[in-house]
């Protein structure tokens, strides 16, 4: 299975009907394929400038190195120059900061990620999470 542009739209309407739900302030919402193509965007109305760039590197960090952005965040505690040196590698795009899910479909097979960045990054994820389960597809954290 690979992402497609219908499912994107559904992770980004799961993710902000999560957030809406939840009184989260204005979201930008990411979703990448496998190949870090973007697949769809949407920056809600006030959501701050430079989100976009953000949860695209939340996203794109994520599926470049195959795990999501809080395992990221945990390697940068315990391996900094690793990831300023992945984060070179990539160019530049990698936020290793919770927001970043990888997308997995029903076989466990990675088909892209989402990234989000608008409120607290535990927050962005639950969002991120919230908007892949909604599209009956897995999320993964770390």
């Amino acid at each position: 299975m690979t992402l497609d542009l219908d499912t994107a739209r559904t992770i980004v309407a799961g993710a902000r009907a999560h957030a809406a739900d939840a009184g989260f302030k204005p979201l930008t919402v990411v979703v990448l394929d496998a190949g870090g193509h973007v697949l769809a965007v949407e920056r809600e109305d006030g959501s701050s400038n430079k989100r976009f760039e953000i949860a695209f590197g939340k996203a794109h960090g994520a599926v470049s190195l195959g795990m999501g952005s809080r395992a990221l965040m945990a390697r940068a505690e315990q391996q900094a120059y690793f990831i300023a040196a992945a984060t070179s590698a990539i160019g530049g795009a990698l936020v290793p900061v919770p927001g970043g899910v990888l997308v997995n479909d029903a076989s466990g097979a990675l088909i892209g990620a989402v990234g989000i960045s608008g409120e607290s990054s535990d927050n962005d994820e639950a969002a991120a999470v919230a908007g892949v389960e909604t599209a009956g597809l897995s999320a993964v954290t770390g």
